[in-house]
């Protein structure tokens, strides 16, 4: 670092720094920094009562100072019978003892990690343990009380897969892992096998995934931007804020002191510049989350047969070696006694009591706590979908605005008021052997479309167009923020690894990899491309299933529609229409839902069949395929509605027909927007209730029937009345697992619901508040799903959420598309400014009300068809029916043709779409060029703590070697070390 000796040296005159070794020597020790006490605290933010848990007891007694970090005494395995009372049958009955790992840990002198703690408060605390090491040691720790559990393996006695088993379980041991065998108290047939990294076994792995950890050095205050905009502002600002009153929907942090921010400076970890980190106790300096994903990078990488290119704890599950693999939950997460006056007993307490309670709905989510608890992915995704219902907010009440409007003039409506009153307008009958009717029997039908049809309308499809980007956008600022709180920054090009199963298929072919220099696995370009032209033609079957099952529905639609039309009751006959329409949605609704499972197998093994190279690539492709499958699924049949249904019936005398024996539907006299918004509300709202029952529904009554079969012996173990006597790996195994395409299903069911929210909705302005009212129940539903009712997922690491970014970026410019043609085709928009602007009573007279220039709408819209072209029909009171087009009536030159009013309003409705697409598009460009991805004062900072940390390594290194001098005896002399 000479080249910095420049800058260095400036930086240090700026900040008093000391700038040779004999001042270094005069320094007496420093008092932490108000920004290095988050560093110091990095490990021990625990909640009360949490001591006995999550560290490693202190002994009162004191131990020597010894060489090195850690020292470990070896394991020795001895086969032993289960201590069930029960002599057991077979080979691999045998229980591990490992001897106790003691660590030894040198203290730091030169910055104070804590204050000086008493030997009566280290032999409080060492009473304390002890009164409770049976309880700790029976659910997170082994029998020894001591090692961590980070992991649990679970298997039957009664599988087959005997010596896979023992190959894989020897080479845990040869990486460096300690093995511990339980039996099940609940079934005789089940053994989980307790895996704890030790310290040397963590620090090898950290430093081979480069795990960023927290520097031990002391941290420096970098909040000089407000230092230099003066704290008088500041102090003024803050009583100000003290004397408004407080948002209920914010976090106590007092009460919770795991939401205390760890801002601090990280690097990866290297066991040869252990000296940097903050290494304040080896038990608690790997989070529980960074042990366990340290444990599962040691199975997925280690083999299970000698000689064969086969590993991994993923193939082990598949060929039923092992039944489960996962990291144990934190204990309980319930208390008997109140968190406010006991504290929590553990993370997942905490988190039940502060997050999954249904009483905590309109509290902000404590995602510090959650990322700590279960991972950056998973943060990531509550982090995200609180964003998401945070935005709904603005779009939910815009949309109650706009159909408040329909409601309030629905009876003003010139419209409306001209089809109520339309006693002696007679419409053509819908079937050949019906009866014509009056207009005026359809008037709640056209109240109820002017709800959504109205002036707002093409207002709320703008407004929900930019909100789309609006959101977009600051959620890549939101998640930009995360990802440097959470120190994501680097973490995609450091970790990013290959799949246990590319590796093993391609193991035979590699190449260097141009980033790396390293040889790996290759996927020949051959291979690669067959193996992607099976899946897409999969995915153009299932797709083209999809639209058979569409077709099937809107047969179903048209046989209905006759049966409807000629029933006696009069209540069905006269509203024909809304019978048809819940019925075929109904119907598409248990289609939808019955070829969902078809399309997840299906999607599960084209991904499969394409062999992706790294996780995030698998899931990547699984994603945007369920996403395919499913979003064509789910939005055929609105498509269908929205732009063909009543295009292709033909007119009266001259109907085109299926198979030339259903006549096809015709539109409502007032448009076909109901149907469409008939369709969206009903599948949205089933929707949302069966995804609820799925997610936490069918869960619960799995772990009813578990607990009712542990009660009762089932399993042929012992007969466990309480759940408290069970220890905490046998609790967990009695959970749920999580899915095993991880978090696709809650992305998917969001972004469906965002596509249902932004695509149509023009013709449906309440979806907003529909889905921001089934979020405040998601969040909570999933909250108590992942806290309660699942195992506890292994904690992965993302930066951001993938895929579905982009899919979500696809979906705003397919909104703006489908709402344009909604406007300019579904609704009756387009035809009504025509006429009043071109046909209407106020042509040439000036700007007038625009119930006024709709006078004589109805009519205008309605041609005239004579019955009598009809055979059989010539008994008919009525000469005369009206339909729904622009055509010529019979007495005209050219009887029937279409008119010189549909033209012009064709003409509209095509330069409304042009229109309308390049100005919002135009808008969300705008918007998203004038909202920056990153923000500037975090720019800043990143660029200043970068800066900083040259400074800090240039200060470690120089402190480590004035420390190795001066324990050597060796003179000192003012040079470069």
């Amino acid at each position: 670092m000479v080249h910095h000796s420049g800058s260095i040296q400036s930086f240090k005159q700026q900040k008093g720094m000391h700038t040779s070794i004999s001042e270094i020597l005069k320094e007496k020790s420093l008092k932490p920094s108000r920004r290095s006490l988050p560093c110091l605290a990095q490990s021990q933010t625990h909640p009360t009562n949490l001591n006995h848990f999550l560290s490693v007891p202190l002994s009162p007694e004191p131990k020597p100072e010894v060489q090195g970090l850690s020292q470990s005494i070896s394991t020795s395995c001895s086969l032993l019978h289960p201590q069930t009372g029960q002599s057991e049958d077979g080979k691999d009955q045998y229980v591990e003892e490992s001897e106790v790992t003691t660590c030894e840990t040198r203290a730091d002198e030169s910055v104070p990690l804590q204050k000086p703690v008493t030997r009566a408060k280290l032999e409080a605390r060492t009473d304390s343990f002890q009164g409770k090491n049976r309880a700790g040691s029976s659910g997170l720790f082994f029998r020894d009380g001591k090692k961590r559990i980070d992991y649990i393996l679970v298997y039957k006695k009664s599988s087959l897969q005997v010596e896979k088993r023992c190959t894989f379980e020897k080479n845990l041991r040869a990486e460096g892992l300690m093995l511990e065998k339980e039996p099940s108290l609940t079934n005789n047939d089940i053994m989980f096998v307790k895996v704890h990294a030790p310290w040397d076994t963590l620090c090898k792995y950290a430093e081979q995934m480069n795990i960023r950890m927290p520097f031990r050095k002391k941290c420096y205050f970098t909040d000089w931007k407000s230092k230099t905009l003066g704290s008088r502002f500041h102090l003024r600002w803050r009583q100000i804020k003290s004397w408004l009153p407080r948002n209920p929907m914010k976090l106590d942090k007092e009460a919770l002191p795991d939401l205390e921010e760890t801002d601090c400076y990280t690097a990866p970890f290297s066991r040869v510049r252990m000296h940097h980190f903050t290494i304040n106790n080896i038990g608690t300096f790997f989070s529980n989350s960074t042990r366990s994903r340290i444990v599962h990078h040691v199975l997925q990488r280690t083999k299970y047969e000698d000689g064969k290119p086969k590993m991994g704890i993923n193939r082990l599950l598949g060929n039923n070696t092992y039944e489960a693999a996962f990291p144990p939950h934190e204990g309980g997460y319930k208390s008997r006694h109140p968190i406010k006056t006991h504290g929590a007993q553990n993370h997942r307490h905490l988190l039940y009591e502060r997050w999954a309670r249904w009483g905590m709905w309109y509290k902000y989510q404590p995602l510090d706590l959650i990322r700590r608890y279960f991972g950056e992915k998973i943060g990531l995704y509550f982090a995200w979908l609180g964003w998401y219902t945070g935005m709904l907010i603005p779009a939910a009440l815009v949309g109650v605005f706009v159909f408040l409007y329909g409601l309030f003039t629905m009876d003003s409506s010139q419209v409306s008021k001209e089809i109520c009153e339309a006693n002696t307008t007679i419409m053509c009958s819908i079937q050949d052997s019906c009866d014509p009717w009056k207009l005026s029997e359809s008037c709640v039908h056209a109240k109820v479309t002017h709800l959504f049809d109205n002036g707002g309308t093409v207002f709320f499809a703008i407004f929900m167009a930019i909100w789309a980007t609006v959101f977009l956008e600051f959620w890549k600022r939101r998640r930009a923020e995360l990802t440097y709180d959470w120190d994501l920054i680097d973490w995609e090009e450091e970790e990013e690894e290959l799949r246990p199963q590319f590796e093993a298929k391609y193991s035979r072919v590699e190449r260097v990899n141009p980033i790396s220099g390293k040889p790996e696995p290759f996927q020949p370009f051959s291979d690669k491309l067959s193996r992607l032209m099976v899946s897409v033609s999969g995915i153009f079957f299932m797709i083209s299933l999809v639209l058979t099952a569409v077709f099937a529905v809107v047969v179903f639609r048209l046989i209905a529609m006759e049966q409807f039309a000629s029933v006696t009751w009069y209540f069905v006959k006269k509203n024909w229409q809304f019978a048809t329409s819940l019925t075929g949605v109904c119907i598409n609704f248990m289609i939808i839902m019955s070829l969902n499972m078809v399309y997840e197998k299906v999607a599960y093994l084209l991904t499969n069949l394409e062999h992706p190279r790294t996780d995030s690539e698998w899931e990547n492709s699984f994603s945007l395929k369920m996403f395919l499958f499913q979003f064509v699924n789910l939005n055929s049949s609105t498509f269908y509605i929205a732009f063909f249904l009543g295009r292709f019936a033909g007119r009266p005398g001259k109907y085109n027909k299926l198979f030339n024996r259903w006549r096809l539907e015709e539109c409502h006299p007032s448009g076909c927007l109901i149907d469409l918004c008939l369709q969206m509300g009903v599948i949205m709202f089933f929707k949302q209730i069966w995804n609820n029952f799925m997610e936490l529904g069918y869960p619960l009554l799995q772990n009813w029937w578990s607990r009712r079969k542990m009660k009762k012996g089932g399993g042929g173990g012992q007969n466990v009345e309480n759940k408290a006597q069970l220890p905490q790996w046998d609790k967990d195994w009695n959970l749920q697992p999580m899915n095993a395409h991880g978090l696709v299903d809650e992305y998917l069911e969001m972004v469906l619901q965002f596509g249902f929210t932004t695509i149509f909705v023009a013709a449906f302005p309440l979806a907003p508040l529909l889905a921001l009212l089934n979020n405040i129940i998601e969040i909570r539903l999933d909250a108590y799903k992942f806290v309660t009712q699942w195992r506890r997922p292994m904690p992965a690491r993302a930066t951001d959420i993938g895929i579905w970014h982009g899919i979500l970026e696809g979906i705003g410019v397919l909104a703006v598309i489908t709402n344009a043609f909604v406007i300019a085709i579904t609704s009756d928009y387009i035809p009504r400014f025509v006429y009043a602007f071109k046909y209407g009573p106020c042509v040439d007279k000036g700007r007038h009300h625009e119930d006024e220039c709709l006078r004589g709408y109805m009519n205008s819209s309605l041609s005239v068809f004579d019955m009598r072209d009809i055979k059989n029909n010539s008994s008919s009171q009525h000469r005369y029916c009206r339909y729904r087009d622009y055509r010529a009536p019979p007495w005209s030159p050219v009887p029937y043709e279409f008119t010189l009013q549909f033209w012009h309003v064709l003409a509209a409705r095509l330069a409304f779409i042009i229109v309308f697409e390049h100005l919002v598009y135009g808008i969300k460009s705008f918007i998203a060029y004038l909202i920056p991805d990153m923000p500037k004062d975090l720019c800043d900072r990143m660029r200043r703590e970068k800066y900083l940390m040259q400074e800090m390594m240039y200060e470690a290194e120089l402190e480590h070697l004035q420390k190795e001098r001066k324990k050597n005896g060796r003179r000192y002399h003012h040079e470069w070390p």
